[in-house]
């Protein structure tokens, strides 16, 4: 398998478990916020890294990690996807896959395998802005396919977005119906890409929603999925009988509105990047 970049440890991408991120490149969508648009085209990151030397790496890690995430990218683009999973396996680690969910066939047959503990499928926009959303073609059979995969699959999973410009309130709400009663929806704060431009490449890229607006958002998709999620904001930590309106985040009771005065106001889960292994 095709492995552009590592991280070596990870609280925060595996939910409860210490995890390895792997990375995959390309992928097929072209959405004008990634931050890791350098994995996007196979052609512009070259493979950094020999799947069997990973293998080695995490095989010296056990006991010390519980998990690999494989993400990218798009895993699913990856014709041994499989074998490596179920290599990871056999060392006695959990496997976590974070996919676009266009390729559900290939999900399928993870899960049917057992080479699958945990799924995060990404929903980018309601299926009418997904075409604005990826920059690509999408097809929605195949989004609307994983998504009902993974609410009957038996398999531990979550739905997340991020709430980024064009989306709207209303976008979100639109998406938490289509996945009502789902095990857990996350969605994200936004952040400015590094290439600083929006999806036409020519101005600069919209600036993040204020924290309410995501908080106000995510307390509308609670009415369809009430294990609803914040990520990416600043919280504050208060005692439930304090404060009305308690939101959740990051499974933490935070007051919203009350942001800590900090240079740096996004969570670890939202600072994740690539690191190369020497």
């Amino acid at each position: 398998m095709q492995i552009a970049g590592l991280d070596k440890t990870s609280a925060v991408d595996f939910p409860g478990r210490i995890a390895a991120v792997v990375f995959t490149p390309g992928c097929n969508f072209d959405c004008w916020y990634c931050h890791n648009r350098h994995l996007l085209a196979p052609g512009e990151q070259p493979v950094r890294h020999d799947s069997q030397d990973v293998l080695d790496f995490l095989a010296m890690r056990v006991g010390l990690l519980d998990g690999v995430v494989v993400t990218g990218g798009e895993p699913t683009l990856q014709n041994d996807l499989g074998e490596f999973l179920a290599a990871v396996q056999a060392l006695g680690l959990a496997t976590k896959l974070d996919t676009n969910g266009t390729r559900p066939w290939i999900v399928r047959d993870l899960v049917d395998r057992g080479l699958l503990d945990f799924v995060a499928m990404d929903i980018k926009a309601p299926f009418s802005g997904y075409d604005e959303i990826t920059m690509t073609d999408v097809d929605r059979t195949a989004i609307e396919e994983s998504i009902d995969l993974l609410m009957t699959s038996g398999v531990d999973y979550e739905f997340r977005t991020t709430y980024a410009p064009p989306l709207t309130a209303a976008d979100i709400a639109q998406i938490a119906m289509r996945i009502r009663g789902a095990k857990q929806y996350a969605l994200q704060q936004y952040r400015m890409p590094g290439h600083g431009v929006d999806l036409f490449g020519i101005v600069p890229a919209p600036e993040p929603r204020p924290p309410q607006d995501v908080y106000e958002a995510a307390e509308i998709a609670r009415r369809f999925v009430p294990n609803t999620l914040t990520r990416g904001l600043p919280t504050m930590d208060v005692q439930p009988d304090v404060v009305d309106g308690v939101h959740v985040s990051d499974g933490k009771r935070s007051r919203p509105g009350v942001i800590p005065s900090t240079p740096d106001t996004q969570t670890a889960d939202s600072e994740m990047k690539v690191r190369y292994l020497a």
